[in-house]
């Protein structure tokens, strides 16, 4: 039976939508990373609107803590690779419409091979390592990327077009220094309200109608019902830890970033041994107070890009001020260079100041 006729009815008597919005859906490619709780409300309504061609990508199966927010599965799922069940359901709800799954973490060799094929990426993962790569890709490649993010009771949708997630936060944090939905929680309604509005972007972007978040950030307040919207700005520190081209894109080590397994030494047992340790300390230049007393090296983070050269035998302990950063440096010189004995400051200069050091 042909319903092309009704199906789409109600969608295309709307104002500047008309029948030259459906066509443009119909014609629209939409890859959607991640399918889970953002993932599922978006996935499920660009199918209804429409969207001709959708792409999938996520590597976990059905569990069943999943089912109080990811309403696109049940419990007969649990077990079954998310993008199947998932495929599975859509193709239910539109069968005019073509499904591309992976069951695969949508890393940026991936990213590289496939995010061209898209008009429009969503990103409804929730991890931070996956959120800077393809965040990064879409910047590289110049395809628009709607990016949602919830914790607890609030959320936020945001549209990158000419910015990116590094313009709001750029530099990746540890894993594990960011509570996820896992060890914070999550109301159960809010990854539906945010991923809705992260499908309602796309639906703008690929018709026209309307005017899209672009670098804009919304924030959602569930307990109050709240929203306010800011306009992003062009972050100067972004351009330094942003890779400048795709080669360079294809050597960033994304998860060593976030690797939260370098050698921590704390300040008590640095100062049982000072003369051990080449101090080397990663934070700009207008941070205070200084380490000039303890003979440290000075190489802001935001240089590291330009290349760094060790010329100590010592043991290097990174430093910044809370630790954060220092981590993240010692992970990717530990990464590329194996045999140097490297290690992050606990604390940073914030421990310091706490045991009277400075």
């Amino acid at each position: 039976m042909n319903w092309a006729s009704t199906r789409y009815q109600r969608q295309e008597i709307l104002p500047g939508f008309g029948s030259e919005g459906q066509k443009r859906l119909s014609e629209a490619k939409v890859l959607v990373i991640g399918a889970g709780g953002l993932g599922c409300p978006a996935l499920q309504y660009l199918a209804a609107a429409g969207i001709g061609h959708l792409g999938i990508a996520d590597p976990d199966v059905v569990s069943i803590s999943n089912l109080h927010r990811q309403v696109l599965y049940s419990e007969q799922d649990i077990g079954q690779p998310k993008v199947e069940v998932a495929k599975r359901r859509l193709l239910q709800l539109n069968s005019s419409i073509e499904v591309r799954i992976w069951q695969e973490v949508f890393g940026p060799a991936y990213c590289l091979q496939f995010i061209n094929d898209y008009d429009v990426v969503l990103d409804a993962t929730d991890r931070f390592a996956s959120r800077y790569w393809i965040s990064d890709a879409c910047f590289l490649i110049k395809k628009p990327l709607v990016f949602g993010a919830v914790s607890r009771f609030e959320g936020q949708v945001a549209v990158f077009k000419e910015l990116s997630y590094r313009d709001l936060f750029p530099i990746q944090p540890m894993e594990g220094t960011v509570q996820d939905c896992a060890s914070a929680g999550v109301l159960g309604v809010l990854p539906g309200m945010i991923g809705v509005l992260q499908a309602t972007e796309v639906l703008k972007i690929i018709t026209g109608i309307g005017v899209p978040l672009y670098d804009q950030l919304l924030h959602y307040q569930a307990l109050s019902q709240s929203f306010y919207t800011i306009k992003l700005q062009a972050n100067p520190v972004a351009a330094a830890h942003r890779p400048t081209n795709l080669e360079a894109y294809q050597t960033m080590e994304y998860e060593a970033i976030c690797d939260s397994t370098v050698p921590l030494v704390s300040v008590e047992v640095w100062r049982e041994a000072p003369l051990d340790y080449c101090l080397i300390d990663v934070r700009e230049m207008d941070e205070q107070p200084r380490l000039d007393g303890l003979l440290a090296q000075v190489f802001p983070k935001s240089r590291w890009a330009e290349g760094w050269e060790n010329e100590s035998e010592k043991k290097l302990l990174f430093v910044c001020q809370s630790g954060i950063r220092s981590n993240q440096v010692a992970a990717l010189v530990r990464q590329k260079n194996p045999g140097l004995r490297v290690f992050s400051l606990e604390g940073g200069v914030q421990a310091m100041i706490k045991h009277n050091f400075l």
